[in-house]
This record gives structure tokens, C-alpha cells and sequence, in this order.
């Protein structure tokens, strides 16, 4: 009776507090991404004069490749050390970023802070994906990442058009980043006092099963196991497309005229869209499965970006950037719930870190490619380019991955 009374209850509403912090933590996360989408691509352009958008886009790529080595170590990490450390590690890395970018004399700190920033996402992100799969079990995961994800990019939309209102009323610096500065306070105080480890619902779900080593884990992750390895492409060319629309997307928009406040606003409703629609496609993800939301979603991407590159107007590109977001939100929890189904518990934290690290390589790859391609051809290319990569995937995706958790008869 006493050891059943001291076992981790798993299942969303026996751990609802600890989830719903974690949410807000997680919130906190994506503020701190935020800070940048609209401000950075700017200060390139207009403060530090980098007409090369290869040069430009430096900044994301030093974020996606520093992030998406930091996502691999975290799984890793919070297998051996805890969820929470690993968390609070990140926050600690995190606090001097705003300050590095309202200060910086020139674009190598700029750089500098996202490399700090990448680390910090890739520690607090992952670990807050972790822990909310170590306590809802299987039966939930589809809405516990909708409800992870939702939270980090509606807070991801909410800063981005807050910067933009601030940087139009108040200039670029400092005011959009002290936003940034209050939600990494914020964000250790709440992981440092509040939050409390999960690694022992991970072991209880997981029982006596034998370990996997992490080279088994990173290469049936990433190419033995159909799903696990489809699933990491997907999300790889997803973020590659996403970090082509946070280099590129503002810079097109202001060659158009637009003026910050607009800007500000688009750059918002696109993860807007995205956050709330995931509401919504994590739970359905439950219900229906998981393989033709993937797919259907990067093709529906593929469809907005050849929208915003074939567009000229606010009105156009309103509508792309909202369908942008919905098909986001189809695969984005998703995916993440795929990696949860298959990976067995004793090393699934392991194989979120070598998911994410294909995932947000695709910032790394989007920022590396777009940028070639609009300084050979010019943005609306490169656009287009990214499209048909999307399009791609999304149909490896309908060829090769299986469908992980089967619609339920009701």
C-alpha cells in the first residue's frame, strides 16, 4: 500500500499543477524567442548595414546549429541528471541575451547572444516537452504537446507584435528587449522554485525494460525506424522553412513598403495561428492519428509559401501567413507526439534530444540556404525554393512513416 501510495501517478489530470506551470514556463521559452522575430532582421538591415542576406541571416543559423546540439545533450542530460537541472541550467544561460543585444556595438555580439539563445532553448524547450510527456502518459500526449506547443508560440506571436509596437513607437533598442529581460527573471525563478522533477514518472511508465545506448537511440531516431526517422526530416524542413520566414519575411515586407507596425503584425499571425490552431490539432492527433496531419500540414505549407512568394500585397500576404500557421499547427505537436508513441520511455528523452536536433537544424539549414539563394536570385526564389522542399517532405511523410497511434472508434 506504501509503495503504491509514493508511485508517480501518470495521466494529465493527476498531474495538472506541475503541467500547467510547465505550460507557463514554456510560455516563457517562447517570449524569449520572440524578443527577435521582427527586431533582429531589422537591426541587420537598417542599424548595422549588412545588405548581404546571406550575412544577414547569420544570426539564425548560429541560434539553429547551437539549439539543435543543445536539444541532442539535453535528452541526454535529463536522462542522467533530471529534468529540472537541465531546465534551470538553461534559464541561467539565458539571462544575459536581452542585455547582449540592446548593448551590442556590432553584429558579432549579436551573434554572440544567439548563440546563448540557442543553448537556451534547446536546454528549457526540450526539457519542458520532456517532463510534460513523463506525466500525461500515452493516452494524452497528442494534447499535452498541442498544449506545450500552443503556449511557447502564442507567446512567440504575442512578443513578436509587442516588439513591433515598441520598436515603431520607441526604436529598435532598447525597448522590444526588455520584455526578453523580464521573462528570463521570471522564467529561473519559476523553474528554480516551483518545478519539480519527472524523471520518476519516465522510470515508472518504463518498468524493467532493457536500455538502449545513445548511438542506438540517434540512428533508429534518425533513419532505421521509419516513423521516428520520417519524423525528423519533417521536422527538419519544417523549421527549415520557418527559419527562412523569420530572416527573409520581414526584409520582403519592408522592401514593399510596409511599415514596422505591419510588419510586426504579420510576423505575429503567423505563430499566432500556429499556437492556437495546436489547441486544437494536438488533441485531434489523439483522436484521428497522427501520419496524414504530418503530411497533410507540410503540404498545406507548401501552399502558403508559394502564396507569400507569388503575393504583393498586405492583404495577400495575410492570407498566406495565416495558412502558414494552420499547416504548422498540424504537424508541429504532432510530430512530437509521434517521437513519444514510438520511443520507448527508457529512452525516449533521448530520442526527443535527436529528433530536436534534426528539427532545429532546420533553422541552421533554412537561414543557410534562403540566404544563398535571395543573394543569387532574390528573396521571392528563395522562397519559392523552400516550397518545393516542403512539399517534398511532406509527401516522404505520406510514402514512408506508418500511422503510430490508430484512430479510436467511438
Amino acid at each position: 500500500m506504501t509503495t503504491s501510495a509514493k508511485s508517480p501517478q501518470l495521466g494529465l489530470r493527476a498531474n495538472l499543477a506541475q503541467f500547467v506551470l510547465l505550460v507557463a514556463v514554456n510560455a516563457l521559452v517562447g517570449g524569449m524567442l520572440g524578443q527577435e522575430r521582427i527586431v533582429l532582421p531589422l537591426l541587420a538591415d537598417q542599424t548595422f548595414g549588412l545588405t548581404k542576406y546571406t550575412g544577414a541571416l547569420t544570426f539564425i543559423l548560429a541560434f539553429g546549429a547551437v539549439k539543435a546540439a543543445t536539444n541532442f545533450f539535453a535528452g541526454t542530460w535529463s536522462d542522467r541528471y533530471g529534468r529540472k537541472p537541465v531546465l534551470v541550467a538553461g534559464w541561467l544561460i539565458g539571462l544575459p541575451v536581452p542585455l547582449m543585444l540592446i548593448w551590442a556595438p556590432n553584429w558579432g555580439w549579436v551573434i554572440a547572444a544567439n548563440v546563448l539563445l540557442g543553448i537556451n532553448q534547446g536546454l528549457t524547450w526540450s526539457t519542458t516537452v520532456i517532463m510534460k510527456i513523463d506525466l500525461v502518459g500515452p493516452a494524452r500526449r497528442g494534447l499535452a504537446m498541442g498544449l506545450n506547443e500552443a503556449a511557447g508560440y502564442l507567446a512567440v506571436a504575442a512578443t513578436a507584435m509587442a516588439t513591433g509596437y515598441l520598436a515603431d513607437a520607441y526604436g529598435l533598442r532598447p525597448a522590444p528587449f526588455l520584455l526578453g529581460a523580464a521573462f528570463a527573471a521570471l522564467g529561473l525563478g519559476l523553474s528554480t522554485l516551483a518545478v519539480r522533477e519527472t524523471r520518476g514518472h519516465a522510470h515508472h511508465e518504463a518498468g524493467h525494460a532493457a536500455a538502449a545506448s545513445t548511438g542506438q537511440v540517434f540512428k533508429r531516431t534518425s533513419f532505421s525506424e521509419p516513423a521516428l526517422s520520417s519524423a525528423s526530416q519533417a521536422g527538419l524542413v519544417n523549421n527549415l522553412n520557418d527559419g527562412m520566414a523569420w530572416g527573409l519575411f520581414p526584409i520582403l515586407f519592408a522592401a514593399h513598403g510596409l511599415s514596422i507596425a505591419r510588419i510586426g503584425l504579420l510576423g505575429a499571425l503567423y505563430p499566432a495561428v500556429w499556437g492556437f490552431a495546436q489547441l486544437a490539432t494536438g488533441a485531434l492527433s489523439d483522436r484521428w492519428g497522427r501520419k496524414w496531419l504530418i503530411a497533410t500540414g507540410m503540404l498545406l505549407q507548401a501552399v502558403a509559401l508559394a502564396l507569400v512568394a507569388a503575393g504583393d500585397t498586405f492583404g495577400q500576404w495575410i492570407v498566406a501567413v495565416t495558412l502558414l500557421g494552420l499547416g504548422t499547427a498540424m504537424v508541429y505537436p504532432t510530430l512530437l507526439a509521434t517521437i513519444g508513441d514510438v520511443a520507448h520511455p527508457a529512452w525516449r528523452a533521448r530520442a526527443v534530444g535527436v529528433y530536436r536536433l534534426w528539427r532545429d537544424g532546420g533553422f541552421a539549414a533554412g537561414a543557410l540556404l534562403a540566404g544563398v539563394v535571395a543573394d543569387l536570385w532574390g528573396i521571392p526564389t528563395a522562397v519559392w525554393t523552400v516550397a518545393a522542399l516542403t512539399a517534398l517532405s511532406g509527401l516522404v511523410v505520406a510514402a514512408r512513416m506508418y500511422e503510430t497511434h490508430p484512430r479510436r472508434n467511438r
